[in-house]
């Protein structure tokens, strides 16, 4: 076991301590350059760092030697002549290629909400776009895109189609150019919210799809971690299995919830350690939004749930945990079964 106390990293450096740190959509990428973890905010803590611009159309980034304390927020993605200066949401950083790709959803005033990609030589930006307009069909109400490499090396963006739009949320895919400048090809549905057992409906009969991320399997199961809200109305995680390994599917959901205690939007990463992670918000109260990091255990056929590192779930939790929620905050060490610094 590895206890990660404030006496092991530079606290000049990394002063935002992972249970400060708010943040909403939280994608981890574990650098294998740099040898250190990066995340991405569209909003900054400003009473704590007062020096940041304010206003909108800007993107943050934080660094990590541990994944429990982070740097000073610093501005990644500032919009300039960019269309879009709203809705600046859930951004992700993949590597491809050799660049790093910043992808999000953005709007702008009387426009519906699209997914775009940017690029950068490095993860601590400055970022741009590939090309002037975004990916996601036109016409569609978009959020929430991911990259995903088939295994022919075809690169795809899949997104949520907006439950607001079609009632019954949909996630989709296009498939990408290699630069992920454009759309190569037609959207395809994958799957809607309503064919998941786990997913509490809304009046009609549909259904909220928020955050896919596809993750292969060892033995080369392709499953996809997707969100909703659960019967009782917590946010929720689940994910469902591609019957064929293939992004197009089609897709079989699990029936239970992975997280229902009102986390989710999650993603997965290796840590240096080798260990796999997933990273979610939560509660999705905006205002106290935190990171909650889970070890992994991962199988040929499914993942699981080993344990919560972060503390955050302590006084936060919600869904049908909320009843047990302590009222003063964790104070323990984050604990790891492996040093995350590898």
């Amino acid at each position: 076991m590895f206890r990660c106390t404030d006496d092991l990293v530079d606290l000049e450096k990394y002063p935002y301590h992972v249970r400060d740190v708010h943040i909403s959509d939280p994608f981890i990428l574990a650098d294998p350059v740099s040898r250190r973890y990066y995340t991405y905010v569209q909003f900054a803590d400003r009473a704590r760092f007062p020096e940041l611009p304010a206003g909108r159309g800007y993107f943050f980034v934080l660094e990590s030697p541990d994944l429990i304390h982070w740097s000073r927020p610093r501005v990644c993605f500032e919009k300039g002549d960019f269309w879009a200066d709203q809705d600046y949401w859930a951004p992700e950083c993949h590597m491809w290629q050799g660049k790093y790709y910043l992808i999000s959803s953005f709007r702008a005033e009387g426009t519906y909400r699209r997914c775009q990609c940017l690029v950068s030589d490095s993860p601590l930006g400055p970022f741009a776009p590939i090309e002037e307009g975004p990916v996601t069909p036109e016409g569609w109400q978009c959020l929430d895109g991911t990259l995903h490499v088939d295994r022919a090396g075809q690169p795809w963006m899949v997104f949520c189609h907006e439950w607001l739009q079609v009632e019954d949320g949909q996630v989709c895919a296009v498939p990408l150019s290699g630069d992920l400048g454009h759309a190569v090809g037609d959207p395809v549905i994958l799957f809607r919210a309503s064919e998941a057992p786990w997913v509490g409906s809304i009046v009609g009969g549909g259904g909220v799809t928020d955050g896919p991320f596809l993750h292969r399997l060892p033995g080369g199961k392709l499953i996809m971690l997707w969100s909703s809200f659960a019967p009782g109305g917590g946010y929720a995680m689940s994910w469902a299995e591609s019957l064929y390994g293939d992004v197009r599917g089609p897709w079989k959901q699990r029936k239970e919830p992975l997280y229902a205690m009102d986390g989710a939007h999650s993603m997965l990463f290796y840590a240096f350690s080798g260990q796999l992670m997933m990273a979610c918000h939560c509660p999705n109260d905006h205002p106290k939004k935190r990171i909650l990091l889970f070890e992994m255990e991962e199988t040929p056929e499914g993942i699981h749930i080993i344990n919560e590192v972060t503390g955050n779930w302590y006084n936060h939790i919600g869904g049908h945990g909320a009843r047990y929620a302590y009222k003063a905050p964790c104070i323990e060490a984050p604990v790891f079964m492996a040093d995350p610094r590898g």
